[in-house]
């Protein structure tokens, strides 16, 4: 059953307080982030960014740090090249493949990873890196709508990441930093239709703008493309800011993630560690039509080294030893 709109914002009402552990976080007075009590999977979508994987981590080590009471399984299922509008170019990739559909293994992957919540991060690829058209412009809103309405058809959650920004470092195209800009005002504006909406683009532009005016040549892509760490933890910080962190300020670097935390480096290694290996075998499982992918564990085999960290994971939450197998 679907929980009410904006049903983000309401959880934040019952706003779950930090349980003691061996781990024990700091004390503060700022409320952390929420998700509600049925949340126990969540989802991301995406393409090569979400791949990437470096914010979904940073988010996951977020509740593992300040919520460690909770059991939340946090699946990545990003894809590189991937749209939501089903465009690709007809040279993509040097014209080896077109870009994959979300559309095509949408089904399969949420039958298969069964979330509560989905977060879905599209747009950059979605307009092919040429000026703005309109009728892709549609095809991009089109494709937002049909995977929403699969998501809530499940009687999951969704919630919408506007695409991270857009800078030409290679001079091919100029143009395209617009497009971007006015894909993220589009998904902003959806929010009056009870869309819930994290706008990590205006927070990236902002960033962009002020680090520029110390830094002309800063980027946070070398590519113009795919964000580096400074850039993840933007998407991850204002996703968390969303859900109600109040613990992270607005400017807040990615030691505000964990430094506050005895074991916090550690466990960001480890869930990371884990995320590499969980991510290959959800899309090998749950397939898809991209070439050049490495191959996945069998899921089972997967769960059964994601057994391993957790052991590793509840130890550091607790400072004790790690059970040795």
């Amino acid at each position: 059953m679907l929980l009410p709109l904006p049903w983000l914002r309401t959880a934040l009402c019952a706003l779950v307080l930090l349980l003691g552990s061996g781990h024990a976080a700091p004390s503060s007075s700022q409320p952390t982030a929420v998700l509600p009590a049925r949340v126990k999977r969540v989802l991301f979508l995406g393409d090569s960014i979400t791949y990437g994987g470096a914010y979904a981590v940073e988010v996951e080590t977020y509740f593992v740090t300040r919520q460690p009471a909770r059991s939340i399984e946090f699946i990545n299922a990003g894809l590189p090249s991937e749209t939501v509008s089903g465009l690709s170019e007809p040279n993509h990739a040097g014209g080896a493949f077109p870009r994959p559909d979300v559309h095509e293994r949408l089904a399969r992957v949420l039958a298969q990873t069964q979330p509560d919540l989905v977060f879905a991060c599209y747009g950059m690829n979605d307009g092919i890196y040429l000026p703005f058209d309109a009728a892709r412009f549609a095809a991009f809103q089109s494709g937002l709508r049909r995977l929403r309405a699969a998501v809530l058809a499940t009687g999951a959650a969704m919630v919408h990441l506007t695409p991270p920004v857009y800078v030409d470092v290679k001079g091919t195209a100029p143009a395209y930093a617009a497009v971007l800009d006015r894909q993220a005002e589009w998904l902003v504006q959806r929010r009056a239709d009870g869309w819930d909406v994290v706008d990590v683009h205006a927070a990236m532009a902002r960033e962009l703008a002020a680090r520029r005016r110390r830094e002309p040549a800063f980027t946070f892509a070398r590519d113009g493309v795919h964000p580096g760490d400074e850039g993840h933890w933007i998407i991850a910080r204002e996703t968390l800011r969303h859900l109600g962190a109040r613990d992270l300020a607005p400017d807040a670097d990615l030691s505000a993630l964990t430094a506050p935390y005895p074991t916090g480096a550690a466990l960001l290694k480890t869930i990371r560690s884990r995320a590499e290996v969980m991510k290959d075998a959800w899309l090998t499982s749950t397939g898809h039509t991209r070439p050049r992918m490495k191959a996945g564990l069998p899921l089972a085999e997967a769960h059964r080294q994601g057994t391993g960290f957790a052991q590793e994971i509840a130890a550091l939450q607790t400072g004790a030893p790690a059970p040795r197998n």
